[in-house]
């Protein structure tokens, strides 16, 4: 199996930790070089400087946030200038939690800004690049509520679902210039998100964060939390000469959760 990414430069975005450094590490394993985006420059340095290295690999950093496709745009127009990207990890965190009724306008606003708008972005800035190459690979990392939507993520169910159809769209659109357009869906990872999704819910309800974990792992057939570097592993695949003929799929990384065949 053809999974050597050596001379591949790879974008990674919220790289700074979860499965955003997960996917970064996956990728440097393979031998592409690999620059992390994310708000924090200090966080980022020290993720960048923990990345696997071996001859030939570059690895870089630089902080922009995605709500700020404006600058983003012009952080990729400078980078790509002199350095094209063939892989794309579109990763951000998700919208905070609520019902979908109460939520105000600006929460649909920003997190469609956010996540589709900054996408879209990305998208546009590196295709060159990707075309000149005749080898692209855009993984979007999502959430499994664009299968079933997640009781209480009401901004993000929606936002989440917008970004698959987006992603589908363009894996038609792109697939003939040697591209690739896949999500991958984690369900309940061990990560910062998880951990804030838990502590906003027991603040609201009076139930501690523990008795909520395991209503969660109750849905899960293999009773436990994934880790980021599992969902990562999926991601890297994706990203590697033997996933060329994977296009337009979202894959489920959730222990089973999910119970929809499709």
């Amino acid at each position: 199996m053809l999974l050597d990414l050596s001379g591949r430069h790879a974008l990674v975005c919220g790289a700074s930790q979860g499965i955003g450094h997960a996917s970064a590490i996956e990728l440097a394993e393979l031998g592409a070089s690999v620059t992390l985006l994310s708000r924090s420059a200090a966080s980022l340095q020290s993720a960048a400087e923990a990345l696997p290295r071996r001859a030939g690999q570059q690895h870089r950093w630089f902080a922009v946030d995605m709500a700020d496709t404006e600058g983003l745009h012009r952080a990729l127009v400078d980078m790509v200038a002199d350095h094209p990207i063939e892989i794309l990890i579109n990763n951000t965190g998700g919208p905070p939690g609520g019902p979908a009724h109460a939520a105000e306008l600006g929460a649909f606003e920003a997190a469609f800004r956010q996540h589709l708008l900054a996408g879209q972005t990305l998208v546009q800035a590196l295709l060159p690049g990707m075309r000149a190459s005749s080898y692209g690979r855009i993984v979007n990392v999502i959430s499994t509520s664009v299968k079933e939507p997640i009781a209480g993520l009401g901004v993000s169910n929606t936002v989440r679902a917008a970004v698959a159809a987006w992603a589908k769209t363009l894996s038609s659109e792109l697939a003939a210039d040697g591209i690739t357009v896949n999500n991958v869906l984690p369900g309940y990872t061990r990560t910062a998100r998880l951990d804030g999704l838990l502590a906003a819910q027991s603040r609201n309800s009076g139930i501690t964060e523990h008795e909520i974990a395991q209503g969660m792992l109750a849905s899960v057939p293999a009773r436990r939390f994934g880790e980021a570097a599992e969902v990562a592993a999926v991601v890297a695949f994706l990203c590697t000469p033997a996933a060329a003929y994977v296009n337009g799929v979202s894959i489920a990384v959730d222990g089973g959760r999910t119970r929809s065949l499709s």
